[in-house]
């Protein structure tokens, strides 16, 4: 079994930063992606960004600038700057992994940790 486990998500006022964290543990062969969605109440799940286990990142268009992606072994980082009302959402953490020992791929997601923007 796989977990993932998001801390740092909290309250914050608009223009302001915060660095959201990833750590994904259990039976693991290898993650070859891991990335970031966030959902409002009545809406879909929307992509926030994504870096590959080779570096590479992809970030929805809303967020480009502002928001900077990073990973290390089995644990992804989302840094959060000014940040604005409309970034308020549940974000989620997501990793596509290998397990073992079947090496079969799966996708994970974590428990979700809340993200506020007063403005």
């Amino acid at each position: 079994q796989v977990q993932l486990v998001e801390s740092g998500g909290g309250l914050v006022q608009g223009g302001g930063s915060l660095r959201l964290s990833c750590v994904a543990s259990g039976s693991i062969f290898s993650i070859s992606r891991m990335g970031w969605y966030r959902q409002v109440p009545g809406k879909q799940r929307e992509l926030v960004a994504t870096i590959t286990g080779g570096g590479v990142t992809n970030y929805a268009d809303s967020v480009k600038g502002r928001f900077t992606i990073s990973n290390a072994k089995n644990t992804v980082y989302l840094q959060m700057n000014s940040l604005k009302p409309e970034d308020t959402a549940v974000y989620y953490c997501y990793g596509l992994v290998e397990v073992t020992p079947t090496r079969n791929q799966y996708p994970y997601w974590g428990q979700g940790t809340q993200v506020t923007v007063s403005s």
